[in-house]
């Protein structure tokens, strides 16, 4: 097996920074707007959607350990993760037109095509984005250039993010004329049209430098790869709890403008405000290198926390400036508290194999990566809205004052609270990160020249 470690040129950096601008353009529709299109388009009740959210995040999270197992599978002349880009970027971009689709049917066929929907859309999205990470351990074993290559996926990242909230809300207008329903269906094709050119590009021109094992990894070693990676088991646990903060967070904005602050017209200037974090990633190779990662991380979720307490003193005094200047804190710091762990999981898979011999790639980064995504966004996405059902939320009319604090609740300390719990984990990520020059060294020598 050959150890590559000579720079990764600057179109296959691009190519896999086109890899998460493509999933963005549409998860990000669905992790920002999907919680207010269900209850203010569709016409679901708050408590519907929040079951929605959560029952098909958990039913989808269960794939997340077969998309693992089906890479590792996979030995193809393209690689192992870079060939599910070219077969799943069609299915993809359909299944997100549909979910944003409102079909005319009866209160409980709607909330069934809603859920179904987005299972499906949600179970494609873990099929080709699992990929994106898993592929990172296959184009170096350099950490440095992998923290360099995460930093170019999360400017693509961002990117993604920033042309769906700059343009979204915009476009449905445009589109609509004034009827949100025809808005979004028009919209949404566009974006699954440029996501299915990104993919294609990313598919055209990375390359896995580090070839996977010739033999076959049964499914039984492959879990064995998790056994006592204590390094995997604390990026799991953080990143769980980061994203129910995180998913928390967005998915409360656009009720929080336009109920509690009542500007409704400040939705998509706040969203696309998360291009700020790039900011604070363009540094985060800089950072790694002059302190620990683990310090670098904990820092994100505490700055985070920060972010929250100044959101809520801008709230209770009335000051716009103060409440941007907790938003954009945020951004900033919990942009590095999410890039971190996808550069992390790559170490983790070369531990596991340290300890286990057994490299699986795509076991560890799909359950690391798209799982905790998907079960910290099923919550993440409903909390906030069995918080709106609870205290008596109704769509597109002036809310109670109990609905009006459970909107603040859910926007400031629900995300607050799982921030701290994230960061609980991470204080022990240190003593495994000292590891890694001799995991390296190791994995170099049992591999061999060639």
């Amino acid at each position: 097996m050959i150890e590559n470690t000579r720079p990764v040129g600057y179109t296959q950096r691009f190519s896999y920074a086109a890899s998460d601008t493509a999933g963005q353009l549409l998860f990000t529709v669905v992790s920002f707007y999907l919680l207010k299109f269900y209850t203010d388009i569709a016409g679901l009740s708050a408590l519907v959607a929040g079951n929605i959210l959560l029952i098909a995040r958990l039913i989808d999270s269960l794939d997340a350990p077969l998309w693992g197992i089906a890479f590792e599978k996979v030995h193809s002349k393209w690689g192992r993760s870079r060939p599910w880009f070219l077969w799943l970027c069609v299915p993809f971009a359909v299944s997100g037109i549909l979910t944003f689709a409102t079909p005319d049917l009866s209160s409980a066929n709607k909330a069934i095509y809603a859920a179904a929907t987005y299972i499906v859309c949600s179970v494609l999205y873990t099929g080709i984005n699992t990929p994106v990470t898993a592929i990172l351990s296959a184009l170096t074993s350099d950490p440095r250039q992998r923290m360099a290559l995460t930093t170019f996926r999360m400017f693509g990242s961002k990117a993604g993010v920033l042309i769906v909230n700059a343009t979204l809300l915009p476009c449905i207008a445009w589109f609509g004329r004034g009827d949100d329903k025809l808005g979004i269906m028009r919209t949404i094709p566009i974006y699954a049209a440029g996501s299915i050119m990104l993919y294609l590009i990313a598919f055209s021109n990375l390359r896995e430098r580090i070839p996977a094992a010739a033999a076959r990894v049964s499914i039984r070693a492959s879990f064995s790869a998790i056994v006592g990676n204590w390094p995997w088991i604390i990026i799991v646990a953080s990143s769980l709890l980061f994203w129910i903060a995180f998913i928390a967070r967005i998915s409360t904005v656009p009720y929080f403008f336009e109920y509690v602050w009542h500007r409704g017209d400040l939705v998509p200037v706040a969203n696309s405000l998360d291009v700020a974090s790039l900011a604070a990633l363009v540094f985060l190779p800089w950072l790694c290198r002059r302190t620990s990662k683990r310090n670098v991380w904990a820092a994100g979720l505490i700055g985070a926390v920060a972010s929250q307490c100044v959101l809520y003193a801008g709230i209770m005094a009335g000051s716009q400036a103060l409440l941007f200047m907790g938003w954009i804190l945020g951004i900033l710091t919990s942009g590095i508290a999410m890039a971190m762990p996808f550069s992390l999981l790559a170490d983790s898979v070369d531990y596991g194999e340290w300890k286990t011999g057994v490299r699986a790639a795509g076991l560890l980064t799909a359950i690391g990566a798209a799982f905790c995504l998907k079960v910290g966004s099923g919550l993440g996405g409903a909390l906030p809205a069995w918080i709106l059902s609870v205290t008596d939320y109704h769509a597109n009319v002036a809310q109670n004052p109990r609905a009006l604090a459970g909107i603040v609740f859910a926007f400031v300390a629900l995300p607050a609270i799982f921030y701290a719990l994230a960061l609980l984990p991470v204080l022990f990520y240190e003593r495994y990160e000292i590891l890694e020059a001799n995991i390296a060294e190791t994995l170099r020598s049992r591999r061999g020249p060639g």
